[in-house]
């Protein structure tokens, strides 16, 4: 019976431990400046380097794809937990066969940014960053907003307020909540989280056009998120759920026809 008590509390303890960490660590368990998944990717775009002062001390390095900022709509595209805007080369290079002008803003904490990113830094980078399209000369009503992943949440907070042409989630999660149950089904993750981007509470307060676009093959952002959310979105909204794509990896020429598709209702 001593043995047995004496195990039991060592593994109480060990629990303790691995809930103490994770909540003391948890921002770096979702945020991951310095992972690289896509390198030697070659530019075929045109583009300017550009710094967003969004607080004292932080301008975010981002890329400016600028077409014709009058005729052409302008997506605003928030990138994921991981990597620096190089990882986004190969999407760049599709979307900048669209008939539009793209902003890629990177996170502070990212692509050598000062700062920490948090849920509540990163709505202000965004927001900095449609303040910015705005003294460019380009309106919210010609803003579409475009998050990848993480930046999913992002793009569902800044749709709210139902100011922009359009709004599209790529590989979109519920709420980090959600997701981090699927891998962290041991902790109580409901008391534990302090980054909740939780989506699918806003999405039925969001009022302009929307596109969606999940692998079904997803073994990140689980692809039942994505319907989940499609399902409680207001018309119009447009769906695009390739078979055999996972964390939307394929970025080829199916993908771009669902976005120009969605961009000619726009226009």
């Amino acid at each position: 019976m001593k043995y047995l008590y004496s195990a039991l509390s060592s593994i109480i303890l060990a629990y303790i431990i691995i809930v103490l960490f994770t909540y003391l660590y948890q921002r770096k368990l979702l945020y991951h400046p310095s992972e690289n998944n896509y390198t030697g990717d070659e530019i075929q775009f045109e583009y300017k380097e550009v710094f967003i002062e969004v607080d004292k001390d932080i301008k975010l390095n981002s890329w400016f794809l600028e077409k014709d900022l009058k005729k052409n709509k302008t997506i605003l595209y928030f990138h994921g937990n991981a990597g620096d805007l190089t990882n986004r080369v190969h999407k760049l290079n599709e979307l900048y066969k669209l008939d539009v002008n793209i902003l890629i803003i990177s996170w502070r904490g990212f692509s050598g940014n000062p700062g920490k990113p948090t849920e509540k830094n990163l709505y202000n980078d965004a927001r900095k960053s449609v303040e910015w399209l705005n003294k460019a000369g380009v309106k919210s009503k010609n803003i579409i907003l475009y998050g990848e992943s993480l930046g999913t949440g992002v793009a569902t907070e800044l749709g709210l307020d139902n100011s922009f042409a359009g709004i599209v989630l790529e590989s979109p999660f519920t709420s980090i909540a959600d997701a981090a149950k699927i891998y962290y089904p041991y902790l109580p993750i409901d008391l534990l989280i302090k980054d909740r981007y939780d989506s699918l509470k806003k999405i039925k307060n969001i009022n302009i056009p929307i596109l969606i676009m999940h692998g079904k093959k997803d073994d990140v952002v689980p692809f039942k998120m994505g319907v989940e959310l499609f399902e409680k979105a207001n018309n119009p909204k447009f769906s695009y759920f390739p078979d055999n794509d996972d964390h939307m990896m394929e970025f080829n020429d199916q993908l771009i026809n669902a976005l120009r598709n969605f961009l000619s209702f726009n226009t």
